[in-house]
């Protein structure tokens, strides 16, 4: 039997609670054994608690989880780069932090293999990663956290100064290929061959804009920003990057509940719906944001107004006193071997799942920066 709770309990320890339900319900975090980037996304939102509380247990549950993937010597056994998927990618971040932590050269091994994958990653004639070997020529918002962030750290702790500008220019391609001018939206994907069958021909665009799409390139800007130098010419930029996606994603909000839908821009539209990822990843741009002094002050208030209807819409408490999060669309793609065409039909036919780490992880990080951003306004 699940219970939920008022929905004023803002500040109340939602973070901690959902990650410790995650340690609880699997010690080992991915049981399959798969070297997956949701998992990553759980455990950056661990190492924010971590970072915040001391809490060791967080950092315990860290480090025996890479272990389990982490070999001796720094490789990653579960993990082939020659895949050249920008997905696996991010799970480097966690490995940079662990790193940082205990200065244990197999982290730094293993983190430097993902490092040598982007060397080699194929790219479009312009410059952009490929989203994967596997779909040529193709740009997704999703590969901007997957592989970026990642980058941008790197060179923060290991690289040159020069390559940032490769870094940036990830960005800067994505936002001039994805973007609508009129609504501020980003397409979920972009074509260069304007090959695939659900690329337009004309644009190479896929055609809706995908919730959580857009929340993964909301959260890579403002991820990134943490490790690129202040005196860098193209910081504002990608500063005011951020806040041009979170003033487009705020003119299709729901006003009622202070959400986001599945497919952004057609809330009205049936079987369509309120979807948590993507709603947590707003979240945590917004008050990431305000909290790093990228955002205005004024965008608290709606960070507030997104939180409560975040718990009031998405969370649920067993008697036990796990933490669920509902209402999460388990995956989204275009193309591949089940030849997704992009349509309104199928975002809406992918199932609407609870707990999945896609959707978890970010309501761990949203919750954290709210419960950080909160205490530094006292």
């Amino acid at each position: 039997m699940e219970k939920t709770f008022e929905k004023k309990k803002t500040y109340n320890g939602w973070g901690a609670k959902a990650a410790k339900s995650v340690m609880k319900r699997k010690p080992e975090i991915n049981p399959k054994m798969k070297w997956e980037y949701e998992d990553g996304v759980v455990l950056e939102g661990m190492y924010l608690l971590w970072k915040q509380t001391g809490d060791r247990e967080y950092l315990d549950y860290i480090q025996r989880n890479l272990d389990l993937f982490v070999d001796g010597v720094g490789n990653i056994p579960k993990y082939s780069l020659k895949e050249f998927n920008i997905d696996h990618v991010n799970n480097g971040k966690i490995l940079l932090d662990l790193y940082k932590e205990t200065r244990d050269e197999r982290y730094k091994k293993a983190a430097d293999l993902l490092r040598e994958q982007l060397r080699r990653h194929p790219r479009t004639k312009e410059g952009s990663f490929w989203h994967k070997q596997i779909y040529p020529y193709q740009v997704w918002l999703d590969g901007l956290y997957m592989g970026s962030v990642f980058y941008g750290k790197h060179v923060h702790f290991f690289g040159k100064e020069e390559d940032w500008e490769d870094v940036i220019n990830q960005f800067l391609l994505c936002e001039k290929n994805t973007k609508d001018e009129k609504s501020g939206l980003l397409h979920h994907a972009y074509d260069e061959m304007r090959a695939q069958p659900w690329a337009d021909k004309q644009t190479g665009l896929s055609k809706h804009y995908w919730g959580r799409s857009i929340g993964w390139f909301a959260m890579a800007l403002v991820d990134v920003l943490d490790f690129l130098p202040s005196s860098h010419p193209q910081k504002q930029r990608l500063i005011e990057m951020l806040e041009e996606v979170l003033v487009a994603v705020m003119k299709v909000q729901d006003k009622e509940t202070s959400l986001w839908y599945q497919i952004m821009d057609q809330g009205t539209r049936k079987g369509n719906y309120l979807e948590s990822s993507c709603s947590c990843m707003f979240l945590y741009s917004i008050a990431k944001g305000v909290r790093q002094g990228y955002l205005g002050d004024e965008w608290f208030a709606v960070a507030e107004k997104v939180y409560e209807g975040i718990l009031d819409e998405f969370i649920t408490e067993t008697k036990e006193g796990y933490i669920n999060v509902n209402k999460i669309c388990y995956v989204g793609g275009l193309g591949g071997a089940d030849k997704r065409d992009g349509s309104f039909a199928y975002y809406i036919s992918e199932p609407i799942v609870t707990n999945d780490h896609k959707g978890v992880g970010p309501f761990i990080l949203a919750s954290a920066e709210m419960e950080w951003l909160n205490q530094k306004r006292k």
